[in-house]
């Protein structure tokens, strides 16, 4: 029953809803013809009368920067693109004061175009890049105060966007009944080796992502004050720049990071100098005026040649390392502790996710190398850890051959570098990441992925595509539940994870009824969950006295 206090207000609301507009020139004053029922559906008091269907049905949201405008998502969530920032080339970007449609488009339907980046066709990406995509349910009112998950795309910091494969995130968004936010950032030399020596402009964009959702999540039903920020591979690392970001910590409540190089750590001063001073050489363009009129084609060729020859070829920032050595720099003014052991924790009371998958190294070393004989297990890993660690790596239980690694009557190595690889970049970097968040006061959750589904572009390397072996990716869609025809046993993961997701986002707790518990993590046991099967993951070489001491992480060995 409507109680007496809002009979005078609904009846006024009524009038608003029927009267006629009085003659007005209303072009000539350049105010919006606005529908006063969007107005009214919004306002608290008034919705649930007014708008049993919470006013939020027409896909047009009023918000503090605007009118915004969305499609329906094919698979049932309603989508917003947007432009949260702008930006000059290697300048801090600023943050959006208005509702606009990315790359300056009137197509609302139209997906934002991606940061420049190489292989792809230059009409696929645009500098004007700073973009995202939110997913908002249909049932959220303006009430809900809803979760936010914030999805920040991987791809060692030089390829990925808002719109790879698998990252639409309606399915998601519907089963934790959330808000997802999918982000773009400025990637390689534009985001991150800046002639002028702006330091983290891509982790900057991030926070001016995390600042216009803050503004914008209350007018689609979200709450400003429950932001979880998640990310795969680079993306990951980049949640960890932010984590170790002061200026960041009250844009965001948890985190989530899958398959983050926690081996590698954030990039000294040093080692980023090496790298900017190299590409700087090879766009040979030293004037503030000519690096603005670069070709977007000749900064990306110098990019890739700061990639490809920092640890490997030239190797002239071998601490860099091979996989993504472009990446956030530990500055001292934004970025301000190296999170790794080199160095103690800050006090922290966020809660986290840190996921793993079982072969991580599996689609990196099989599609590197042909088929190896034992011996030259050794000589590989000397290219990557020096004589000193190799001989402990070597010489240690974990990563003598096993039957798995007998192909045709012979050892194939690239078992046995699989493995290494997996536990030193991935697997045993996150555990013993975790173990140094709980000591400093946060929960964190460990696990590893035995079931997944191949992501695009794995399917290259035959291995990847063999029952029971899991990639680096193969997380991806299980998470966002973009999995094509899936397996029964993916059918049931993606149902355990989204569940999942929806209680961290919540509660900062990732337990669920009817799902097998979850341990957080001790300073002394992990409690790794294999997500896909059943019990917890042995620790082998991820043992404290193994990696981390008796062989140093990169993090650790370099610096």
């Amino acid at each position: 029953m409507v109680s007496a206090f809002l009979v005078p207000l609904l009846l006024q609301a009524v009038l608003l809803l029927n009267v006629q507009a009085a003659p007005l020139d209303i072009e000539a004053l350049r105010i919006p013809k606005v529908d006063p029922k969007k107005i009214l559906c919004q306002l608290p008091l008034l919705e649930r009368y007014l708008c049993p269907d919470g006013g939020l049905n027409s896909l047009s949201r009023i918000t503090v920067l605007g009118t915004a405008s969305g499609v329906l998502d094919p698979e049932g969530a309603h989508r917003y693109p947007v432009r949260y920032a702008k930006s000059n080339r290697w300048a801090l970007s600023n943050l959006a004061t208005s509702w606009e449609l990315p790359n300056g488009s009137n197509n609302v339907s139209a997906l934002p175009l991606a940061c420049p980046q190489p292989d792809v066709s230059s009409s696929a990406y645009s500098e004007d890049c700073l973009s995202m995509v939110l997913y908002v349910p249909p049932s959220l009112t303006l009430a809900s105060q809803a979760p936010v998950l914030v999805w920040i795309h991987g791809g060692s910091f030089v390829v990925g966007s808002a719109t790879a494969t698998g990252l639409d995130g309606s399915k998601l968004a519907l089963a934790t009944n959330s808000i997802v936010a999918v982000v773009q950032y400025r990637l390689g030399a534009l985001g991150f080796l800046a002639p002028n020596g702006n330091t983290n402009l891509g982790v900057k964009d991030v926070i001016n992502a995390l600042e216009f959702i803050k503004k914008v999540a209350p007018s689609f039903g979200g709450s400003s004050s429950k932001v979880t920020i998640a990310g795969q591979s680079s993306g990951a690392t980049m949640i960890r720049a932010l984590l170790a970001a002061p200026s960041a910590s009250s844009l965001f409540r948890s985190s989530i990071l899958q398959s983050d190089p926690i081996n590698y750590g954030h990039l000294r001063p040093a080692t980023n100098t090496l790298l900017l001073n190299k590409f700087k050489e090879k766009v040979g363009c030293s004037s503030a005026a000519c690096q603005a009129g670069l070709a977007l084609g000749d900064i990306l060729s110098a990019q890739n040649y700061v990639f490809n020859n920092a640890a490997l070829g030239d190797n002239f920032a071998p601490a860099a390392g091979s996989a993504q050595p472009i990446r956030p720099v530990i500055d001292g003014s934004f970025i301000t502790t190296p999170l790794d052991t080199t160095a103690s924790f800050p006090s922290t009371s966020k809660p986290i996710l840190v996921t793993t998958v079982q072969h991580e190294a599996a689609s990196m070393i099989y599609g590197s190398f042909p088929a190896l004989p034992e011996e030259a297990f050794a000589p590989i890993c000397a290219m990557t850890f020096g004589d000193a660690r190799t001989e402990t790596v070597v010489g240690s239980p974990y990563y003598q051959p096993s039957p798995s690694s007998v192909v045709n009557g012979q050892i194939d190595a690239r078992a046995q570098l699989q493995v290494v690889g997996t536990d030193y970049l991935w697997k045993c970097s996150g555990w013993t990441f975790s173990r140094a968040w709980v000591q400093a006061g946060g929960n964190a959750f460990v696990g590893q992925y035995v079931v997944g589904a191949s992501y695009p572009g794995n399917d290259r390397v035959s291995i990847c595509t063999q029952p029971n072996v899991i990639c680096h990716q193969d997380d991806i869609q299980i998470v966002f539940g973009t999995v094509e025809n899936p397996s029964s046993a993916q059918s049931a993961l993606i149902s355990e994870m989204q569940q999942r997701y929806k209680a961290f986002l919540t509660n900062g707790n990732p337990n669920a009824g009817g799902l097998a518990t979850w341990a957080p993590a001790t300073t002394s046991d992990v409690h790794s969950l294999r997500l896909g099967g059943t019990g917890e993951v042995s620790a082998g070489a991820c043992d404290p006295g193994f990696w981390g001491s008796s062989v140093e992480y990169d993090y650790q060995f370099y610096n």
